[in-house]
């Protein structure tokens, strides 16, 4: 991957990047800081598979003409940027908080360079309420039945019919990114591998891809593959367990507790690659931490197993028509709408965005001819089901074609050198749910100073908010399933 720097004055980046993301081969993919004294973006080039690092002094300042009145995607990232570094977009539309819910917490940006004491009244952390005949509010969560992590939706309703979907995060905010330069470089795939616990092989590739830029390194042939192997398969878990609680959430008991049930097999082969039947601590910079050839026949014979018992049942639901006349047209989400707010992931494909960065950025081996994209155009939960339903039979070809032409060799190579100084490492990865970057700034001595991750889920919330409007109260479970975001891979 190219990474191109670029220079863009604070008061220019609007109507620059504006330009930028006109383009059909740009995309938005970060807006953050170092350290608060300055705007970092990160635009990404789908067709020469590279990224542009644009920088924008705040000179002096802690605050800049807000963007997202033109650049809608943009709401999210600058709501965090102020929340964490006290840079404060001047007319943003509306400055609510996404990380911190009580405003006593937001007098200190923790990742700012300097003290800096903020007015909280410029932070908003109530919810919008609205005042009409026969209009009420359906407060859910942020404890929920089960083990679901915590978050909290706002559901103003006017009889059974949603109006407004207001979600809360950051009940989980751990601080990862600054404790990521606290460590030692090659501890941090630890942590990585710990930001969200179903997402443990994306995140720790696309930490170990930003570290091996940094290093100027290449690793060796049989560790793309091993990579490979393990990013699908944790894809396949994944998919297999949306597609379960999908069935949950419909009254589907059967199939949900069918499909559970082979889900164990995919941790049985997880087991037999990575040692950890959840995908732990398996990649690092420079390679993998266990080869395993002496399994890779047990995994095959697994993967044939699952193929069998899981086609049948995914052939079963394609074709069942009370499963997908209970999906069809519920929690739309159009393709311009999808396209503003950047979704990516199921969501994106889902609507019609034909986006995938397993085709565009370095991630493992993915043979030509093999990977397809699965897209579906109606933007609806039966669209995202089925885009699911077809990545799982792409996985399928994938694992089969890795295991029959894995290469041998050594899966690892030696780290004993100093990540280069002043420099930036991007990692992007096609997580499960979509693109996942990891982004790492080094100081003068080689030593991070600046660790950023942005997780798919903080693209697509906005989209859940919009595509449940005007849909049952009762279809607001299905609508949240088939988005299926994550809470800690966002509140970090």
């Amino acid at each position: 991957m190219t990474i191109n720097h670029v220079n863009i004055q604070i008061e220019n980046l609007g109507n620059e990047l504006k330009k930028l993301l006109k383009q059909p081969n740009k995309r938005l993919g970060l807006l953050t800081s170092i350290d608060g004294s300055q705007l970092i973006t990160l635009v990404l080039n789908t067709d020469s598979h590279s990224v542009d690092v644009i920088n924008s002094d705040l000179l002096d300042k802690n605050s800049y003409s807000s963007l997202s009145a033109s650049i809608p995607q943009a709401h999210w990232f600058e709501r965090t940027l102020y929340e964490m570094f006290g840079v404060f977009p001047k007319h943003h539309p509306r400055l609510k908080s996404v990380i911190f819910n009580d405003s006593n917490n937001l007098i200190l940006p923790p990742l700012a360079n300097k003290t800096i004491i903020r007015d909280v009244n410029q932070v908003d952390t109530s919810f919008i309420n609205i005042e009409a005949e026969n209009v009420y509010i359906v407060p859910v969560g942020p404890v929920h039945a089960g083990i679901i992590e915590p978050g909290h939706f706002r559901i103003t309703c006017v009889g059974e019919t949603i109006i407004n979907l207001e979600i809360r995060l950051g009940f989980l905010h751990r601080g990862v990114e600054k404790q990521m330069t606290k460590i030692p470089y090659a501890k941090t795939s630890y942590l990585a591998s710990s930001i969200a616990s179903d997402t443990s092989i994306a995140n720790s590739l696309a930490n170990a891809i930003a570290i091996e830029q940094l290093l100027n390194i290449d690793v060796s042939e049989r560790t793309l593959y091993l990579r490979t192997l393990a990013l699908e398969l944790e894809r396949l878990s994944m998919h297999i367990n949306d597609l379960s609680g999908m069935c949950t959430d419909i009254a589907y008991s059967a199939l949900a507790m069918e499909l559970a049930r082979l889900r164990g097999i995919v941790f049985n082969m997880a087991d037999n690659l990575t040692g950890s039947r959840y995908f732990r601590y398996f990649i690092g910079p420079g390679g993998v931490r266990k080869d395993c050839d002496k399994n890779l026949i047990v995994i095959k014979k697994l993967l044939k197993e699952l193929k069998n018992k899981l086609f049948k049942i995914l052939f079963h639901i394609l074709n069942n028509f009370s499963f997908t006349q209970r999906l069809d047209n519920i929690g739309k989400l159009s393709r311009s709408l999808a396209n503003d707010f950047n979704m990516v992931g199921v969501v994106a494909r889902a609507s019609g965005i034909q986006y995938d960065t397993r085709s565009i950025f370095n991630q493992g081996i993915y043979p030509q001819g093999i990977f397809k994209i699965a897209k579906e155009n109606n933007g609806d939960v039966l669209g995202r089901t089925k885009v699911r339903i077809v990545e799982i039979f792409n996985s399928f070809e994938i694992l089969e074609n890795v295991l029959d032409n894995i290469k041998s060799g050594d899966a690892k190579v030696d780290l004993n050198h100093k990540l280069s100084p002043n420099s930036f490492g991007v990692g992007i990865v096609e997580s499960f749910r979509g693109e996942l970057i990891h982004l790492i700034v080094t100081d003068n001595s080689g030593f991070i100073k600046r660790y950023s991750i942005k997780d798919p889920s903080f693209n697509n919330w906005t989209g859940l908010a919009i595509a449940c409007r005007n849909n049952l109260l009762s279809d607001f479970p299905i609508c949240n399933k088939s988005f299926g975001l994550s809470y800690s891979g966002h509140d970090l």
